[in-house]
């Protein structure tokens, strides 16, 4: 019962720290547009270009793709393209790795429909004669199995890639070795307790049921050492660098691919407006520190005072 108290704490501090990030993100400050074409909203111009470059563009109605961002996005997250384009040795880990972590919350959801299924008193076997009960087991223990090994494999991969990479080695951090080698031993343990313990992920499933029931449930020692594991990383990762999943939305949506005008009146307008009013801190000689930004870009700086003399 005590690991399963943990688990319950652990998913509630991540939960409520993902939202919290979340939360924190879209409420920044306007953002420093990046201006990188083609904007993948943008209609008819698949090579690059804007509407901007258009005569009188303020004056015609703008032609937005609204899928454009949704499949260049799922392209990136389900590929991740530009790996492959930009870094093809590092790709080859990094792919199996995604997609081992993909695999394995399809692996949880999976265990949690065949759990809930128990608990109405559905029997989950693969002697089921409910079609849908017999692809629930058959998926769960394909995306299991195949979501240990590649996290295996691309973890691994990762850890020696960024080991004798010279390029990767100036980026690597050594919390970032740390996060590798607890995801690896999650990946490990999950493999290890599907081939000496659960080779049909059933106990794994009576545990899942157990934690909708508050009832305790059996497990070997290698899958505890799992849960452990993935629990305890659960909670510690929203404040880590690897929360970069939920931050990437906002980078690609508001950052690289933001091209809303700024016209008078305008929610951009306001914001700007409201962000010239703020207090300068900076110590810099040219900076006169206690002005605000719209004094400064009006020449009331000292910086400016000096020049004019």
């Amino acid at each position: 019962m005590w690991l399963q108290l943990v688990i319950y704490a652990c998913l509630i501090i991540f939960a409520v720290a993902i939202t919290w990030r979340a939360v924190r993100y879209a409420r920044m400050p306007v953002h420093l547009r990046w201006e990188l074409y083609p904007v993948a909203h943008e209609k008819g111009r698949p090579y690059g270009g804007s509407y901007l470059e258009d005569l009188r563009w303020w004056h015609r109605p703008r032609r937005i793709n609204p899928f454009g961002e949704f499949n260049t996005f799922m392209g990136e997250i389900l590929f991740f393209k530009e790996y492959f384009k930009n870094k093809r040795g590092f790709w080859y880990f990094v792919y199996p790795f995604h997609i081992g972590l993909f695999l394995l919350l399809t692996w949880v959801v999976l265990l949690a429909v065949g759990a809930i299924l128990s608990i109405y008193g559905v029997p989950v076997t693969f002697a089921s004669s409910n079609v849908g009960i017999g692809i629930d087991c058959y998926l769960t223990l394909i995306a299991g199995v195949i979501a240990f090994t590649l996290g295996v494999f691309g973890t691994a991969g990762l850890l020696i890639k960024r080991s004798i990479d010279e390029d990767l080695k100036t980026y690597t951090d050594p919390i970032d070795y740390f996060n590798l080698v607890c995801i690896l031993i999650i990946f490990a343990t999950g493999l290890a307790s599907w081939i000496f313990e659960d080779p049909t992920f059933g106990l794994a499933r009576d545990y899942m049921q157990g934690l909708f029931t508050l009832k305790a449930a059996a497990a070997g020692p290698i899958f505890i050492t799992f849960l452990i594991v993935l629990s305890l990383f659960l909670a510690y990762m929203p404040f880590t660098r690897m929360l970069h999943y939920v931050a990437k939305y906002f980078t690609y949506h508001k950052v690289r691919w933001d091209d809303e005008p700024n016209a008078n009146g305008s929610k951009i307008s306001r914001e700007v407006s409201e962000l010239l009013t703020q207090k300068e801190s900076w110590s810099g000689p040219h900076i006169q520190q206690g002005k605000t930004w719209s004094e400064q870009a009006a020449g009331t700086g000292k910086g400016d005072r000096a020049d004019s003399k």
